[in-house]
Parts: structure tokens; sequence; C-alpha cells
């Protein structure tokens, strides 16, 4: 782990107190049932949302750090105690739990689908209980924003995007995983400052329209913004009217460079972004600024910038902030932690529309011909490879308690790059409803009907 990884915000020492109360409850049950079986939780996703093909994983860096972290004291044993659903005893031995477990995950900038394991704890049943909910919460967020941060990226190819999300992400810690996020998918950098020196990534950013309303008008704006500015001059030409503006820019933009400096683009925030961006570029050749790029913000998402896309708007780059940051159109991921074996048996859930799959397991994933993915197949993890050209998805970030190595954020950004330019193109098109294979392996789906048959049985159930 780095200096930079240590310093997260869920690194407080109350972060074992972050879960559930059924929790503890269920965990001071296997305390005094004396059950100290080694338990493998699955976490997944059911189904995805319906404007998904594909999820992006990100939170695993976050959930080994929670794991890694997982402690409790005198204080919280005290507390858990004077809830009143503990005993003392039971209260002191579940604060001296601390994760010892295995984990295996698919790395972070991967896709995945459907009903496949993002991820898989192996580990004493009382500890395996304990970590559901701080899991969940790790990779819930993050995969939400990587999946829609990707989708930005493919709807925009070769724009340059910027994440503008703080201001309404939910919690300053939020809006620094979504930064994280938004940069593992592909986005140039963030205007958070914060998630900049946190992480490492490049920060940018502009002036709001409070800047220019300070002023006697909004030329002498553009003139104070220009000569006082040290990194690249942005003006933002919209506040009140934003041909008007584009015009006043032009001016300064021409003062500047007179003087030897430059001013590198023109902001537009709001109204008709596609036939707003056409008569600024149009301004702005004629006036031998071709070099003077246009930036685009406001209410932006995949949808719009997709469209903008299709219509061949002359936009540059975009900055993208709430709708991303939020995952307004899809907020909510069917993502669940399931008990999938307990002490060397099988275990499932046969609820309608809730069905797990049993036993530890892995996810392989073959490309066509054409060197893009073609298949995924869900097996038992200690089947061999269905074939030489089959890759394993899940892999080690745990083992008895200890995080193996994990790859920098440069590294995950790169991979995801590469992990997108294999994907079906089908999938990566905004407004597609375009499928993609998961099957099962013949020796898990047989297993899987040994055990549903046994619990069928010993139910007293009918068989299916």
């Amino acid at each position: 782990m780095t200096s930079r990884e240590v310093s997260r915000p869920d690194r407080g020492s109350r972060i074992g107190l972050s879960t559930d109360l059924y929790e503890f409850s269920m965990g001071a049950s296997y305390l005094a049932l004396g059950m100290e079986g080694r338990a493998t939780f699955s976490l997944l996703v059911r189904k995805l949302p319906k404007p998904r093909t594909f999820l992006v994983v990100a939170g695993i860096e976050q959930a080994v750090s929670r794991l890694t972290s997982l402690a409790f004291d005198a204080e919280d044993a005290a507390y858990l105690a004077s809830t009143g659903y503990l005993s003392e005893q039971h209260a002191r031995e579940l604060a001296a739990t601390r994760f010892t477990g295995d984990v295996w995950a698919v790395p972070e900038g991967r896709t995945v689908f459907a009903d496949e394991p993002l991820l898989e704890v192996s580990a004493p049943i009382v500890e395996a209980q304990l970590v559901e909910s701080l899991l969940l919460n790790a990779i819930h967020y993050p995969t939400l924003v990587a999946s829609k941060a990707a989708r930005c990226i493919a709807a925009a190819p070769g724009k340059v995007l910027v994440d503008f999300g703080l201001r309404r992400a939910p919690g300053i810690d939020a809006a620094i995983e979504a930064a994280r996020c938004c940069y593992l998918a592909g986005f140039s950098s963030t205007s958070n400052v914060l998630a900049a020196r946190e992480l490492g990534i490049p920060v940018s950013g502009t002036v709001a329209h409070s800047f220019i309303e300070t002023f006697s008008d909004e030329t002498e704006a553009f003139r104070a913004c220009a000569a006082t500015a040290i990194g690249p001059v942005t003006l933002l030409v919209d506040t009140y009217d934003t041909i008007s503006g584009v015009a006043k820019a032009i001016r300064v933009a021409k003062e500047m460079a007179a003087l030897g400096l430059r001013v590198a683009s023109v902001r537009l925030d709001s109204g008709d972004l596609d036939a707003l961006s056409r008569r600024t570029r149009t301004l702005l050749d004629d006036a031998g600024l071709a070099e003077v790029k246009i930036f685009a913000s406001g209410g932006l998402d995949e949808t719009e910038l997709a469209k903008l896309t299709a219509a061949g708007a002359p936009i540059d780059g975009y900055g993208v902030g709430t709708r991303l940051g939020m995952s307004a159109d899809a907020p909510v991921l069917d993502l669940a932690y399931k008990i999938v074996a307990y002490d060397g048996r099988p275990c499932l859930k046969l609820s309608e529309g809730k069905a797990t799959l049993i036993g530890p397991k892995q996810v392989w994933r073959r490309r066509g011909t054409d060197g893009l993915f073609s298949e995924d197949l869900v097996a038992a993890r200690d089947e061999p490879a269905p074939g030489r050209d089959w890759e394993p998805l899940l892999e080690p970030v745990m083992r008895d308690g200890r995080p193996e190595a994990l790859p920098s954020l440069d590294t995950i950004r790169l991979r995801h790059r590469e992990e997108m330019a294999a994907m079906p193109p089908r999938l990566l098109e905004i407004g597609s409803n375009a499928s993609y294979r998961v099957t099962h392996s013949a020796a898990l789906l047989q297993r899987q009907k040994a055990a549903v048959e046994q619990v069928l049985r010993r139910e007293g159930l009918p068989a299916a």
C-alpha cells in the first residue's frame, strides 16, 4: 500500500462499526452456537439497470483497505453491549475480530455482466459476515460511477472529458471516489483539488459566472481573467448572451496575442450546445483563431454527449458533473453479498428472482477471432480452464488477511483502456439494449442441480 492509499478517508478508527446491526447480531449467534467454520460469500450484481449493457468494476482498493483496517476497541465493545442486542461477553469477542480471510476479485477497470461475481470472500463465518455491509458500500458507488464514466468516454470518442461532480456528489469522500473512477475510465482531469492532490491526478478548471458578474462589463471581466490567470485561459462566454460573449472573447484573445499570450478556449455552459458551438467555431475561425478550442458543460451525461457526437458538434471537450456523480439515470445496482458455502457444504437461496449459485467460482472470458470479447463462462473455481483461449477474471487480492500488491491508478487506467478496446461495439452504443453471452459450466450446473435437490428434500418441498 502506498502512503497515499493509507491516508484515504475510510481509514477512521470506527470503520468496523460502519455496518448494519444484524451483522453483529448474527455474529453473536454464531459465537453462541460455536459456529467457527469457513464460509464463502459472493458479491455480484443480479441484473443490470436497463440503460447499462455492462459494468466497470471499481472500489476493490477501497474494499481491501477496509478489510485490512477492520478493528474495534474497548469503547466499541461497550457501545455494542449498550444497544441491548449483544451481551457484554459477545460484544467483547466480536470486538476482537480481525479479518484473516482470503479475497478474490475482478481487477478494477475490467468489465462484468449480470450474475458474475465481482468479488468473493472466504473466511471464518463471523469475519465473512461482519464485512458484508462494508464491502457492498465499498463497491456500489465506485462501480456505478466508473460504469457511467466509461459510457461518457464511449459517447464522445477523442474528446477531452473533465470531472465536474464535486459540488453535488453525495459527500466529500464520494466526490474523491468519483474523481478516481472518472480518471480510471479515461477522463483527463478533475476540478476537485483535494481529489487531485490525494490521488495524484491532473486538476483543471475555469471560472464561474460570478467572476464575470463582478465586473462592470463582460469585456473587462475577460481581460481580467486573461491577464491574471497563471494556467491555460478559458473564457466563459454565456453569462449574458453567448454569441455576444464569443465576440468579446475574440477581441480579448487578439489583445492577448499581441502581448504574446494566448486564450486556450471558450466555454459554453447553457443553451443549444450544438447550434451555439457551430456559430462559435465559425466566429473563431473567421477571426483567425482556429487554435482556440470550444469546451462545453451544463447537465451533460453520455446521452447528451452521444447526441452531440452524432450531430458533429465542433466541441473539443466537456465538463461532466452532476448526472455522472449521481449516476442519475441508474443510481442503484442490484448488488448482493450472498453465502455460497459453509463448513465444506454448499449454501444457496431459492427465492424467486434471487436464487444463488453455490460455491467459490471463477469467471472465464474468451475473445473472438477479431480480438473482441465474445463470451464469458461462470465455473466452479476448482475447475480447470475451459481451454487455452480463455482468461480468468477473478484473482486473489488478499490471502490470510494480508493484501496482495495492488496496481497503481495509472496502471488500472491503462488496463481499462485495453478492456474497452476489446468490448464489442454494440455494447458501447448509447441507448443499445444489446446483450452479451454469459453461460455456466456443465460441472457447476450439475453441482447446483444436486444442491437444489438436496435442499428441496431437506425442507420437504416439491421437486422443481
